[in-house]
């Protein structure tokens, strides 16, 4: 009967596990939004420079305009979604580190 209980146990935290890695993956859309309000939460906190919050802005429109480009010619492969995604891991670290560098911050 443990045995029996144990493996029910095994298997349901299994079951459990896999949907939540599968959340993992965001589309472009969703992570562009996500990025957008990170920016824009880290000006109204102070945890952003205006000249950071700028600057990363630069960034998510480049990419962007990338994604636009890869788009244009018979939607997204494989490859190309690998390199948005790495492109915006990249500027998603970039906002953590700079929201978390202890900066001073001026309010106006």
């Amino acid at each position: 009967m443990k045995k029996l209980i144990a493996s029910v146990l095994a298997v349901s935290a299994i079951a459990v596990a896999a949907p939540a890695s599968a959340q993992a993956w965001q589309n472009i859309n969703q992570r562009q939004a996500q990025l957008d309000r990170r920016i824009d939460q880290g000006v109204r906190t102070g945890q952003l420079t205006r000249a950071e919050a700028a600057e990363m802005r630069r960034q998510f429109r480049v990419i962007a305009n990338l994604e636009t480009n890869y788009r244009r010619s018979n939607g997204l492969s494989r490859r190309e979604r690998q390199d948005l995604d790495r492109r915006f891991d990249h500027l998603s670290n970039r906002i953590r580190y700079e929201r978390r560098d202890q900066q001073e911050r001026r309010r106006y």
